[in-house]
């Protein structure tokens, strides 16, 4: 079975829109826990516009009795501040993530660059306190070339353009598709894992769970937009049905 990562940012972007502690990220996490996810990511940005440090913390707390059967998934790009938290909390999985100034949410997977030197040294570093490290890429050869290059356990394959094709049709989901599985199947040659996030919800994951060698989908947005009307319960368990 695809492992199902909880992306619950957006239930702390509501909390921040207003202020206080409410709704509770923690009874977010709890709600999930208890309809049998197996994993919890947060997104810890620079500007604290949704998760926290502060949720970080409380969220490892939450989670210390469960892990690593309940996997904690920090996902962050590789600035100062991100890093010392992830070598702090220790989460069973980091994946990092590039950041383009101003952006509402991720645009693009790594691609080799000045930016990427710095990357064996930083997954080394991680890897060293017992932390799995996967790299965000889109779905070709040369960032899975990359991700092997810098020492990355794992790969989380971008997937809003799959989304995008999914929604235009059903051939041009199978061209997308045939794209991710070919990476898939590189990534695995290569001896890496595959996760896979950005912009996949219940419909879509029906073709996408079918991806070779799979491991597992961080979803945030398409679970807690749902849950506004039928609520997080429910929901979740939607999600590990199609992933059953």
């Amino acid at each position: 079975m695809v492992r199902l990562s909880v992306n619950v940012n957006k239930v702390a972007t509501l909390r921040n829109s207003r202020g206080g502690d409410q709704p509770r990220v923690l009874d977010a996490v709890n709600v999930c826990l208890a309809a049998g996810v197996r994993g919890i990511t947060v997104h810890p940005r620079a500007d604290q516009r949704h998760i926290t440090p502060t949720d970080v913390r409380d969220i490892a707390r939450r989670l210390e009795p469960v892990r690593p059967d309940i996997e904690f998934n920090m996902e962050g790009d590789p600035r100062p501040d991100f890093i010392e938290l992830v070598h702090e909390v220790r989460p069973e999985q980091c994946t990092i993530v590039p950041v383009v100034p101003g952006e509402i949410t991720s645009q693009a997977g790594w691609q080799r660059g000045r930016d990427t030197d710095r990357l064996p040294d930083i997954i080394s570093g991680m890897k060293a306190r017992g932390i799995r490290v996967s790299l965000f890429v889109d779905p070709d050869t040369e960032a899975i070339q990359l991700a092997a290059d810098v020492g990355a356990d794992r790969v989380e394959l971008y997937t809003e353009p799959f989304a995008r094709a999914f929604e235009r049709g059903r051939s041009d989901a199978e061209r997308s598709f045939q794209q991710y599985a070919g990476a898939a199947r590189e990534a695995h040659a290569r001896g890496l894992g595959v996760n896979a996030g950005h912009d996949l919800d219940v419909d879509n994951l029906v073709l996408f769970r079918t991806l070779p060698h799979l491991d597992e989908v961080s979803i945030g947005h398409a679970i807690i937009s749902r849950a506004l009307f039928v609520g997080l319960n429910t929901v979740v368990r939607e999600y590990l049905a199609v992933l059953a």
